[in-house]
């Protein structure tokens, strides 16, 4: 189950407080699932928490370390359908996506602007987003 912008599905696991970062050497063949635990419902429904970490990937706003974490994980995310992801990160995926394209639609349509300019990440996921009940 791999969708555009997946990697905004890092997003879930992306929240954690205080937590330390590895960086991608250190990770391996999988992202690392320390941020698996976060309840991903309580940060999208936060405006103050979904604002820090939406400026933090707009680069409008700073970044925690786990923001950090994300932006630098994202773009190899998309590219490669999060094959490094946990089973628990993909399912957050494409949560997180239904949850922005349905409730914060002017969000989504800038994070897509800024992570998929040419649109070639949506199409390739197209069809896996449809099979999930998600527009793009």
């Amino acid at each position: 189950m791999k969708l555009f912008i997946v990697g905004l599905a890092l997003f879930a696991v992306a929240f954690a407080q205080d937590a330390e970062v590895e960086t991608l050497e250190e990770i391996g063949e999988k992202y690392t699932t320390k941020f698996d635990k976060i309840d991903l419902d309580d940060i999208l429904k936060s405006d103050r928490l979904f604002k820090n970490y939406y400026n933090c990937l707009m680069e409008e706003g700073p970044c925690t370390p786990e923001g950090n974490y994300l932006k630098r994980v994202l773009p190899e995310a998309l590219e490669n359908s999060c094959n490094k992801c946990s089973e628990k990160q993909q399912k957050d995926s494409v949560k997180a996506i239904k949850y922005l394209t349905e409730n914060r639609s002017e969000a989504w349509k800038v994070l897509k602007a800024k992570y998929d300019p040419e649109n070639k990440y949506v199409e390739k996921y197209l069809t896996d987003a449809d099979a999930e009940g998600i527009k793009l």
